[in-house]
């Protein structure tokens, strides 16, 4: 058996053990990361809050559906491409734990010379990448989706707080769900439990989809109205 046969065979290995531990407890496991995450969640929200005032208005008009023109399923599909696209981002990132964490050292264990030092050192590389590409993620989106909010609630004659009032009932869940692999990704790097990760992936995004499906239900057809019935 190759070295990235052992690692493929281990790592099957340890997803499916960690399944079957979750299993029996799943209410437990959830807890956690549904904790983190709804913290980072309402960190960003408020981080989000915070900016929108602090921010001057530009004079740029933006297309609300709902607002300024019919809401149709296309915008529908649009917020669910916008959300995939950030899931599978988070996704990755419990990926790229996993593979650093967890299968680098299991291949470099079994490797010599100049092949076992590079990845020695990947691992670690790897995961303080995926630590600041995320840092970064959560400072970009805080600040654009801000200074966004601070136009907007100018354009609707309202403010920024009776926005982030509206947005909310779909806007929390939704982060919610996103951030359910970044939970398990700072849990499982806060335990040493990289092996783990691999599973928390599939887990995670199989809770996450149906919650997107629903939120990007409510942001398209019920937002709009909560902001105008706020607006007025």
């Amino acid at each position: 058996m190759s070295v990235n046969d052992l690692v493929l065979v281990q790592g099957m290995h340890d997803t499916k053990l960690a399944l079957s531990r979750w299993n029996e407890n799943p209410f437990a496991v959830l807890r956690s990361w549904a904790v983190l995450s709804t913290l980072i969640s309402v960190g960003l929200l408020m981080a989000v809050y915070l900016i929108a005032e602090l921010t001057p208005p530009d004079a740029t008009r933006y297309v609300i559906p709902g607002v300024t023109q019919e809401a149709t399923l296309t915008d529908y599909g649009h917020v669910l491409f916008r959300n995939s696209l950030v899931l599978a981002l988070h996704g990755l990132a419990c990926v790229a734990g996993f593979m650093a964490g967890s299968s680098l050292p299991l291949s470099a264990a079994h490797r010599t010379g100049l092949s076992r030092w590079v990845h020695e050192k990947a691992g670690p590389l790897a995961i303080a990448f995926v630590a600041c590409a995320t840092l970064f993620s959560l400072a970009t989106q805080a600040f654009v989706i801000g200074g966004t909010a601070a136009s907007l609630a100018t354009q609707l004659g309202s403010s920024p707080g009776h926005l982030m009032l509206a947005i909310t009932p779909h806007a929390l869940p939704e982060l919610i769900a996103l951030f359910l692999p970044l939970a398990a990704w700072m849990i499982a790097s806060r335990r040493g439990d990289w092996h783990e990760l691999l599973a928390a992936t599939f887990v995670t995004v199989a809770i996450a989809i149906p919650v997107l499906l629903a939120a990007a239900a409510v942001e398209t057809w019920v937002t709009p109205q909560l902001l105008l019935d706020l607006a007025s």
